[in-house]
């Protein structure tokens, strides 16, 4: 089943386009008018351009106008493929489509809602027969039973012509449409863009992007810039200045060759001042006290390593050192913004 575009949306075109396997463009003068489009011969010229094939209507009040109206739009000046005339169906639409075909051209015949309309736009030489699924639906006909029957005499009478399902709604029009068996099926952009949506896929692709980055990329890939350190003899004054400029709920302690020795975090200063009070902020690191030996993770070590340092550990911030000095600190909500952890490791 061939997949054409129902638009005349140029941005939009030529977004479905880079898809590579968008076999046509359906145009209506509905949509040139809803897009605002005043210059429809050269709106055609630039959409012929454009697509593999281009679907134009050729109006007129009787066959003889149709046919005029469709060499007029051939004899465009810079009309860069001769394209297919779509012909509402009726007696006149029927001759005109035959008096078309006698030149050499290939029409759709289209608004078609009952299988009738459908014999009679075969037996002019259509080869486009095109019913309209979501308007029959909306007057309570089996549009998909219609469809499925167009294909059957197709295929029962060798009619070389190819059923188009149109006036595409939903999703499950396509699905329907391959079911049914139609040739090809033309669908707004908002449709086609929904084709590959599926909740159980985008998880099962998150899990692999979230493995395949967790076995590759290295801690010092993820870590921040910020880099809050403190000496044991610096203030608690110093240390939330630190941490508040950071956005971090920790700093790392170093001694006097840059060494972290330990670190000293938010969770450290709620369960100490109740009891200190508001002097412990003149108090120096050392005097309140810190977490020695702090839990580090080397920065060429693979996000696994440390992601599995935050399960085991139930912590959500790692100091990040090379040679057993601080460079920064990688934190599991950073992991689970760029997409690499899910929300549930929080």
């Amino acid at each position: 089943m061939e997949l054409y575009l129902d638009s005349v949306d140029f941005a939009e075109i030529e977004t479905a386009l880079d898809y590579g396997f968008i076999r046509g463009l359906t145009t209506t003068p509905t949509f040139m008018h809803r897009h605002g489009i005043t210059d429809i011969d050269g709106a055609i010229v630039r959409l012929s351009g454009m697509v593999p094939e281009l679907q134009v209507e050729a109006l007129g009040d009787t066959p003889d106008d149709v046919v005029r109206e469709a060499e007029r739009i051939l004899a465009l000046p810079g009309l860069k493929q001769e394209p297919v005339f779509k012909v509402p169906i009726s007696n006149a639409g029927a001759k005109a489509c035959n008096r078309l075909v006698a030149k050499g051209y290939r029409v759709n015949v289209h608004l078609i809602y009952t299988l009738n309309q459908a014999y009679m736009a075969l037996a002019a030489g259509a080869s486009f027969v095109c019913p309209l699924a979501g308007r029959l639906q909306d007057q309570g006909h089996d549009a998909i039973r219609l469809y499925e029957q167009c294909v059957e005499v197709i295929d029962r009478y060798g009619y070389d012509a190819k059923v188009m399902f149109s006036s595409v709604r939903y999703v499950e029009h396509v699905r329907q449409a391959m079911l049914a068996g139609v040739h090809v099926v033309t669908a707004p952009y908002k449709i086609i863009a929904k084709l590959c949506d599926n909740t159980l896929t985008e998880l099962g692709t998150a899990q692999f992007l979230e493995h395949t980055a967790l076995m590759t990329m290295r801690v010092s890939e993820m870590i921040r810039s910020e880099n809050p350190t403190c000496t044991a003899k610096e203030t608690l004054k110093d240390a939330m200045v630190a941490m508040t400029e950071s956005r971090l709920g920790l700093v790392t302690v170093i001694d006097s060759d840059g060494a972290a020795i330990g670190v000293f975090t938010d969770g450290d200063l709620r369960r100490r001042l109740p009891e200190a009070g508001r002097n412990i902020l003149d108090q120096t690191i050392g005097e309140i006290g810190f977490t020695e030996n702090p839990l580090v993770v080397e920065a060429d070590a693979l996000l696994n390593d440390a992601v599995a340092l935050f399960e085991k550990h139930s912590i959500d911030s790692i100091v990040v050192v090379e040679a057993n000095k601080p460079i920064g600190v990688l934190d599991i909500q950073d992991l689970v913004k760029q997409g690499i952890l899910g929300k549930e490791h929080l």
